[in-house]
């Protein structure tokens, strides 16, 4: 009797797991496209694309690897993987099911129940996406009173060996991220993101996304990586183009450019095109040849073997209740333009801009811009979190929820970071030119045309003073509010009440 092995579509690596536990003459592999998948939240048209697109150039490349590959395509009318998998167990006698651990929590739990619907054994092998395995991060978690990324990374470092001389970091420090703070102002030249055109089987997608599938943004001039050759080349030209410049410019913004010299790697790392040691080993050889510095290639790097494993740790030691967390109590709505990007506030319409053609937006403009007026506006953390899941290509819920309910919403209680990133309009002035195109003067805290997060910043540190006050990290920011006299206090506070209730107008 043949066993089955499921390969989730964001699973599309090479080492899968569960590749190296069957028998490619005798055994099946099952990848299907679920109506659930397309459909728990309002995905991008081009995240679906991607995925389908994907998971079909993956399974033909199976099949010329010689494994039998029974592929379920949407027009099936498959809802759930329960149900893909007992369609296929009810048409085949199979001895056992084999997959690897799922990357969310919704999908986890279907699995946790096949043995015994089903009445077929499973078994659930290590994801090969990563390099720290859920129990190992257990073990680094286990007696700690506090889990900081930068103790996790050190930790990766040297496990690994990245960018390490002996026992110490390349250069003498772990991290460069005061080296990486530059704004951008036209010089060097933006680096684009590698372009592909859509072959025969990312067209047919194309055409059923658009007539089947009723999502957010725009479908139009897709052009992303499909394949792992695909992803390949993507990695090669972020390396030669956008990596030199990385390091320095990784937080700028820009009114003109979506991608500045961001990669777009995170859409492959993520579906498992791309392994995250091909990356890192790719960034640290650039380095040692003397083609990119060291601030970039660690800036890199940490985001992978540092926030990327920390996030996913975090994720599966806290799930399922850390996706219920709402520790600053937040009551607001998120505003309806945040789906169609029509407000006056430059860098929100901007980047709402991007993220609708694009299906996506680089860290700084989820973190400070979308995020960080979230965060001041007081939005409710899961409506903010299926807003990111839903947008953005590289998104799923392994990464999204710790990344947006922990470090963007503060909605753990300090659990992911140590303070909430808040801030005001001058910060954006600071790391961009979005300011320049604004009706909204970023000098002005109160009055009409006063830049909005300016006073909704203060308004926040008003309204959460007994949560922050004392915390070293953000001393400053109240020693500061302490300055202002009782008289212009108050008129902050009216002028971000008003907007809180009118920010459908802003």
């Amino acid at each position: 009797m043949p066993r089955l092995g499921l390969i989730f579509g964001d699973q599309l690596n090479a080492d899968h797991a569960v590749l190296g536990e069957l028998d490619r003459d005798r055994d099946h592999v099952l990848i299907g496209e679920l109506s659930d998948e397309v459909g728990y939240v309002w995905h991008h048209v081009k995240k679906i694309t991607l995925m389908f697109s994907a998971m079909r150039h993956h399974a033909a490349d199976l099949e010329r690897s010689g494994w039998t590959v029974h592929y379920r395509y949407f027009e099936d009318s498959i809802e759930s993987f329960t149900e893909l998998v007992r369609l296929h167990c009810d048409r085949h006698d199979i001895d056992e099911i084999v997959v690897a651990r799922p990357g969310e929590w919704r999908v986890w739990e279907q699995v946790n129940t096949w043995e015994s619907d089903l009445g077929i054994s499973v078994t659930i092998l290590p994801d090969t996406r990563f390099l720290c395995t859920v129990d190992d991060f257990e073990h680094w978690a286990r007696d700690r009173r506090q889990l900081r990324m930068e103790y996790f990374y050190r930790r990766m470092r040297r496990a690994t060996g990245y960018l390490m001389d002996g026992d110490q970091p390349a250069g003498g420090t772990w991290n460069h991220d005061r080296d990486n703070r530059k704004p951008w102002r036209g010089d060097p030249p933006a680096a684009q993101p590698m372009h592909f055109r859509p072959d025969d089987v990312t067209d047919e997608v194309l055409d059923l996304v658009g007539q089947k599938v009723d999502g957010f943004g725009a479908l139009d001039n897709f052009d992303l990586p499909v394949s792992r050759e695909q992803a390949r080349r993507t990695l090669a030209h972020f390396v030669r183009t956008g990596l030199p410049n990385f390091g320095d410019f990784q937080d700028a913004m820009s009114d003109d450019e979506d991608y500045l010299f961001h990669s777009r790697l995170s859409l492959c790392l993520n579906l498992g095109l791309l392994s995250p040691t091909e990356v890192c080993d790719a960034a640290e050889k650039a380095w040692r040849d003397g083609n990119a510095p060291l601030n970039a290639v660690e800036g890199l790097i940490r985001q992978i073997i540092g926030w990327r494993e920390f996030v996913r740790g975090i994720y599966w030691r806290e799930m399922p209740d850390y996706g219920e967390l709402n520790a600053l109590g937040n009551e607001q709505p998120l505003p309806d333009w945040y789906w169609s990007g029509q407000t006056r506030m430059r860098c929100l319409a901007r980047t709402i801009e991007a993220t609708r053609k694009n299906a996506y937006a680089h860290h700084i403009q989820r973190l400070m811009v979308t995020g960080n007026f979230a965060l001041l506006l007081g939005v409710v953390p899961k409506a903010i979190c299926d807003w990111y899941l839903a947008v953005y290509a590289d998104a799923f819920d392994w990464v999204e929820l710790p990344n947006t309910l922990g470090m963007v919403m503060h909605a753990d209680g300090g659990l992911l970071g140590s303070k909430p990133y808040a801030a005001s309009g001058k910060y954006i002035q600071r790391m961009s030119d979005y300011c320049k195109s604004c009706p909204y003067q970023v000098s002005e805290t109160v009055g009409e045309d006063a830049c909005p997060f300016n006073a909704l910043y203060w308004g926040f540190l008003m309204r959460h003073e007994q949560d922050f006050k004392a915390n070293p990290r953000m001393k400053m920011m109240y020693r500061n509010l302490e300055r202002m006299d009782n008289a212009r206090r108050r008129a902050i506070a009216r002028r971000a009440e008003w907007i809180r209730a009118n920010v459908a107008y802003l």
